[in-house]
């Protein structure tokens, strides 16, 4: 058998995760090859296979993203022109430490990158934190958002309600929280289980705290300006919590990002006391049927339950100073809530047969390089060759798309600095036929789900979009998805 030179000379990538840091690495990676690679020995040629555990790709765009998001539809539109791509290939509905193991993909790839994400919330460590009706915020959006081993159903029957954080994913599952369900519906491609779901919520009011002050919150300015656009939902503020002192309007106008925040936080200011003077209007005028409450500088401190159940919420009055640093005041307030969401921060997977850092919740690494430990101290452990890791399995659960790919970038060039260093130009892998891991997967008796069957999930959730007059509509049970996948 004549022996194909060019598939068994390129360089040959396994990454694990085919969210965006997956996607946006692989493209970045075969753009830098082309670029620099014959400079470097490397030649300008490679195959990626993209491995995904759910059966659909785009990770957390598809999942962990609010669906009334405007910018989720080009994010997903620049994912999928990606993937459309001969040079890589897309395998979803494979599981990495089940389906398919580390020994598996060194033996037949030259290198294996972790783009793993995170799919866990961290801990709300706060008395009552067990009580029924606390809830993660990760649930919680697994839900909105249709995850295919999420929960069908959500307990919306509190009519007060807390949320956790101040960051976007905390504005996100308050902002879903107050949704108007035709509004939702009729603007995003939610499933009917999402629907009936936010047409059923109880809650009249919605209480968001912060610990720390206006000027150190975490939020975009397009999630602010997209809280500032709930129908039927009036906004509610404490005029203190924008008493600023010199100092602290200087530093935050130093930074573009964080400047563009507070004033937007202002006009919501100015927006809430005209809600106000209109006896309880939304930002249309209209009659208000919801009130969303923004409290700074308030660090809830305890959950309050009877029989077992939340009934409020125990909050310290904080103060922040300019550099960020919070003081407790001693002062308490207890608000009634029935519900209470966190969103205080993701803890990024693990995965098999890598070691996990526990104090920086990520996979041990030194600049995307995977450690054999996590010692404590970048630089102590050995750097396993020929293993990276990219997006919040490298850095952890912070930053948008700008730092996802700038990861990516650091990653490829410090892969591509590797392989030049190493034998043969970096081909290494022993099995070097392009078939090899089809073979294997289909020998246990797993069939992948590649990028021609997201093709045809993805027209089956428009065609059923467009009966409601709506661009998409999504599919959730697993099922399903595959039988789409395969054309049944």
């Amino acid at each position: 058998m004549t022996e194909n030179v060019n598939e068994n000379n390129e360089l040959r990538i396994a990454v694990v995760g085919a969210g965006p840091a997956g996607v946006y690495s692989s493209d970045i990676f075969l753009r830098q090859l082309k670029k620099t690679g014959e400079e470097l020995g490397l030649g300008a040629k490679a195959r990626i296979d993209l491995f995904e555990k759910l059966p659909v790709p785009f990770g957390l765009v598809r999942y962990g993203v609010a669906p009334d998001h405007p910018s989720i539809k080009f994010i997903a539109d620049a994912l999928e022109k990606t993937l459309d791509n001969p040079d890589i290939h897309l395998y979803c509905d494979v599981e990495f430490g089940k389906d398919i193991t580390l020994d598996d993909l060194l033996a037949r790839y030259d290198a294996v990158l972790f783009a793993t994400g995170a799919v866990a919330d961290k801990p709300l460590l706060i008395p009552g934190a067990n009580l029924q009706g606390v809830f993660g915020a990760a649930r919680f959006v697994e839900w909105y958002d249709g995850y295919p081993t999420g929960a069908r159903e959500w307990p919306l029957d509190a009519e007060q309600v807390a949320v956790i954080g101040g960051g976007n994913v905390a504005m996100d599952v308050a902002r879903e929280l107050m949704r108007d369900a035709e509004d939702l519906k009729a603007r995003t491609d939610i499933p009917d289980n999402v629907y009936e779901g936010i047409k059923a919520n109880r809650a009249k009011e919605l209480h968001l705290f912060v610990r720390r002050g206006v000027a150190q919150t975490k939020f975009s300015v397009q999630e602010l300006r997209e809280m500032e656009k709930l129908p039927g939902v009036q906004l509610v503020i404490n005029e203190d919590d924008f008493d600023l002192d010199d100092e602290t309007v200087e530093r935050a106008g130093a930074n573009k990002l964080t400047r563009q925040m507070v004033e937007e936080l202002f006009s919501i200011r100015e927006m809430a006391e005209d809600m106000e003077d209109d006896g309880g209007a939304d930002f249309e005028g209209n009659p208000a049927k919801r009130k969303y409450y923004l409290h700074f500088n308030a660090d809830p401190v305890e959950i309050i339950g009877a029989d077992g159940k939340v009934e409020a919420i125990r909050v310290e009055r904080t103060e922040t100073g300019a550099d960020g640093t919070m003081h407790r005041t001693g002062e308490f307030e207890d608000i009634p809530v029935q519900a209470v969401y966190h969103a205080i921060g993701y803890k990024p997977a693990s995965v098999p047969d890598v070691a996990y850092d526990e104090a920086r919740t990520v996979l041990a690494n030194d600049g995307g390089r995977i450690l054999a430990a996590a010692s404590g101290e970048i630089g102590l452990s050995e750097v396993l060759p020929r293993l990276y890791a990219t997006g919040w399995a490298k850095r952890g659960p912070s930053g948008l798309i700008g730092s996802t790919k700038s990861d990516a970038l650091l990653i490829v060039t410090n892969m591509l600095d590797d392989f030049s260093k190493d034998g043969a130009a970096g081909r290494v892998a022993p099995d070097r036929d392009p078939a090899s891991v089809d073979q294997l997967l289909a020998s246990r008796g797993v069939a992948p789900i590649d990028f021609a069957g997201w093709k045809r999930i993805d027209a089956f959730e428009r065609s059923e979009g467009a009966k409601e007059g709506r661009e998409h509509k999504k599919v959730v049970e697993p099922e399903e998805l595959r039988r789409l996948a395969r054309g049944e």
